[in-house]
């Protein structure tokens, strides 16, 4: 069971992920936010690249975000068509897919996705699909009976995990408020200036407690009076099941971050070394274009054999690795440099734990394979900024702040 632990940090909300005392997930999110994940803006055109076959679009406030044409072949304008062609100084709708990171602008999507409790629907598309934590085939196969009552022409659908627990009325009650969702925004487009914001994605704390996994949540604690408000009000209006885990914590002698370590918990996760239990150690590299961990021996002193030790090492650094994944919410093409295994057999039960590690992570992650030069290469779906990169942002907006005050 985990807690979800919900404060404020110099001008940002920290959000935790707690097993017991363990830190799974941290995140930072400044309380001005610009543009929230999953928001749809009217967006106007500041230039088409045909080299790159993609378009440049600007939502307001400055803000451009970069927008795939090979993804996004049809086109949804202000006036409720669908065109093919995109030219400089159109205005179209467009949702905030990825935050920006580092020197690359946020990503633009033109199709629509709305993200509930126990679906997501997405506009353009065909299908239905499941989340790959659902296994039982019974569900699915009933599912996709009861979906039959369902108008999804025109709509992808996808099953999250949590509706497995929930049961088919309550998704598919889900399923025509998310419909109706877009159905609004689509109604009010022509009647909205440019770089409009049409719908408002949910801000990351609030995002937190609709992706955690209902079964596996204790509690939402918070000490924050605002914060309380916005969560209470959050989960009367879309998850009344979970009201009941909602948490206000008072205690003047010892504040929720000192509780349960959340300052120490960034501060470790920042660091470029994590050890292992067993004395080994990781070392994790963010650069520009991947991520980068090595595995080390370090202070391991088991009198075991070679083989043994290194098989040990590997499947505990494999158990962090995944950890260390959501803890900094590293994406992205990832590469391991475990500590080199002879035997065939050996690097295979390596790859088959650490699949079974990463599964577990909410984030799409899949372990791709075993190079020729012994890297295992990961790739994880990037959505919101590394841990470090947030970090870096509330630095720089705790300098302008003391500069506004200079």
């Amino acid at each position: 069971m985990s807690k979800l632990i919900i404060t404020k940090k110099d001008q940002a909300i920290l959000t935790a992920l707690a097993d017991g005392r363990k830190i799974l997930q941290l995140g930072l999110e400044p309380l001005q936010e610009k543009a929230a994940l999953n928001s749809i803006y009217i967006g106007k055109v500041q230039n088409v690249r045909k080299n790159i076959n993609s378009a440049f679009i600007e939502i307001g406030g400055g803000i451009i975000g970069y927008y795939s044409l090979s993804d996004n072949p049809l086109h949804l304008f202000a006036d409720g068509t669908w065109k093919k062609d995109l030219r400089q100084g159109d205005e179209i709708l467009v949702q905030v897919a990825r935050d920006a990171v580092k020197t690359k602008a946020l990503v633009l999507t033109g199709r629509l996705s709305f993200t509930g409790k126990l679906a997501v629907l997405t506009a353009g598309k065909n299908g239905i699909g499941f989340s790959g934590k659902i296994s039982s085939r019974a569900f699915k196969s009933s599912v996709r009976k009861a979906l039959e009552t369902v108008d999804l022409d025109g709509f992808g659908l996808i099953v999250r995990t949590n509706a497995e627990a929930a049961g088919e009325e309550e998704l598919l009650a889900e399923i025509r408020s998310l419909k109706a969702e877009y159905a609004q925004v689509i109604r009010s487009a022509p009647y909205r200036s440019c770089c409009s914001l049409l719908y408002q994605g949910p801000a990351a704390f609030l995002a937190g407690v609709r992706d955690a996994y209902s079964s596996q949540l204790e509690e939402i604690i918070t000490d924050d009076p605002d914060l309380y408000q916005a969560l209470s009000a959050y989960l009367k209006k879309e998850q009344p099941k979970d009201q009941e885990k909602l948490r206000f914590y008072q205690d003047p002698l010892l504040p929720l971050r000192s509780l349960y370590s959340l300052d120490r918990a960034l501060e470790e996760a920042s660091s470029k070394k994590v050890w292992l239990k067993s004395g080994g150690y990781l070392v994790i590299e963010p650069t520009e274009a991947l991520v980068v961990i090595d595995v080390n021996t370090g202070k391991y002193s088991e009198k075991k054999t070679l083989k043994e030790t290194i098989r040990k090492i590997n499947l505990e650094a494999a158990d962090e690795i995944g950890r260390q994944l959501r803890l900094r919410n590293l994406s992205g093409i990832i590469l391991i440099d475990f500590i080199d295994m002879t035997e065939e057999e050996d690097r295979k039960d390596l790859l088959t734990y650490l699949e079974g590690v990463v599964k577990k992570d909410p984030v799409k992650t899949t372990v791709v394979e075993i190079t020729k030069l012994n890297l295992v290469e990961l790739t994880r779906k990037k959505l919101h900024r590394p841990l470090h990169e947030q970090l870096a942002a509330l630095g720089g907006q705790k300098e302008e702040t003391k500069e506004n005050w200079v």
